[in-house]
């Protein structure tokens, strides 16, 4: 996309041009009233201000036709923007990738990308789709596996050799984050045959279904003392149904959930929940990052490589929990977002994103 300039008139009489902020439009694929998306957008807000980009996010509230429709107004409509965010959620990245064609936008996908598939059948993907310059994605397996081996060891009877039943809460089976999580949760089982998984089941991220779920579930199963759920949503849905039981979470079965949303770093630290893993939220906010290197002439692919897997995903302990409750209270996170570009930097450097990196 062409920049546009603006024209200055100087106190000695000169002009001089003045490039105009580099646009973002990101589609965001959750909804305006889902926590964890809510904070995604607002870390980008801090990064876009920071940065001096120009933000504009909508929401597809989990509408993949709603998305897509977004996406074709703002590749093939008279008010480009400069750079399309997406999210390969429920796998529209190909048609918005076709979208892209001849529009001069260019595109990054963050938090799930193509799948193996997806890139098999799309063939050259460099001289098909120029425009895309590449993907920003966090440690899903690795996260999935951390929660369960964390939840195990923090069982009474994993010591005792004793029989453990566990019931799993995934996403949606066409979100590609939701497979690698699950995938790593496999893993984990597979480490620890004491532990028996009873069901694994969708529950589309939300709480309200895995409430019904979970309503059966325990019925079904009540002799389960595990509850692996791959967002918070899911997880708090849950464990209202193991409460209407008559249960208590932390006690008689311990719960996890990935997301650092001021709800969850709360169950954490009431104890509700036995194990927090969280960190993708800040995803949105270093992707912007690399864009604005790129915006500024500086090729961030010679710092790490075009398709990027950053190891945000991490077990929130007690302390953490605290002060990443406290630092949601601050509009800029307190980040100096300009620190961690690479422009200037050798070809040695690359982007250190990571939860800790907040915490300075």
């Amino acid at each position: 996309m062409s920049k546009l300039y603006c024209v200055v008139l100087l106190a000695l009489g000169a002009w001089m041009p003045c490039a105009q902020a580099a646009s973002v439009l990101f589609l965001n694929p959750g909804t305006s009233k889902e926590i964890f998306w809510v904070s995604y957008s607002q870390f980008m807000q801090a990064a876009a201000k920071d940065l001096g980009m120009d933000l504009k996010i909508l929401y597809s509230e989990r509408q993949p036709q709603l998305n897509l429709q977004q996406a074709r107004e703002a590749l093939q409509g008279p008010d480009r923007p400069d750079y399309l965010v997406f999210v390969n959620e429920q796998y529209v990245a190909p048609e918005i990738l076709r979208l892209s064609q001849g529009s001069g936008v260019k595109l990054f996908i963050v938090n799930n990308s193509l799948t193996a598939d997806q890139t098999r059948l799309l063939g050259d993907l460099e001289s098909k789709y120029p425009d895309w310059l590449g993907s920003l994605v966090s440690n899903d397996e690795e996260g999935g596996y951390l929660m369960l081996k964390e939840l195990i060891r923090k069982h009474p009877r994993v010591a005792k050799g004793q029989t453990i039943e566990l019931l799993a809460f995934s996403g949606l089976k066409i979100t590609p984050s939701a497979q690698l999580r699950e995938k790593g949760m496999m893993r984990a089982l597979a480490e620890h045959p004491e532990v028996r998984l009873r069901q694994l089941v969708y529950g589309a991220w939300t709480h309200e279904r895995a409430y019904e779920q979970a309503r059966m579930l325990f019925k079904r199963y009540p002799g389960v003392s595990l509850v692996w759920s791959a967002n918070d949503e899911m997880a708090f849905g849950a464990m209202q149904a193991y409460a209407e039981t008559g249960g208590k979470p932390g006690q008689g079965a311990l719960f996890s959930a990935v997301n650092t949303s001021p709800p969850a770093l709360q169950a954490l630290l009431d104890g509700r929940l036995s194990v927090l893993v969280g960190g993708h939220f800040s995803l949105g906010g270093w992707a912007l990052v690399q864009l604005y290197d790129y915006d500024q002439g500086v090729d961030f692919r010679r710092y790490g490589g075009r398709d990027r897997q950053a190891r945000l995903l991490q077990l929130i302990s007690r302390p953490l929990a605290q002060r990443l409750l406290a630092l949601g209270s601050s509009p800029q996170y307190g980040v100096d977002f300009r620190s961690f570009s690479a422009k200037g930097r050798p070809l040695s450097y690359r982007y250190p994103f990571s939860l800790q990196t907040l915490m300075h």
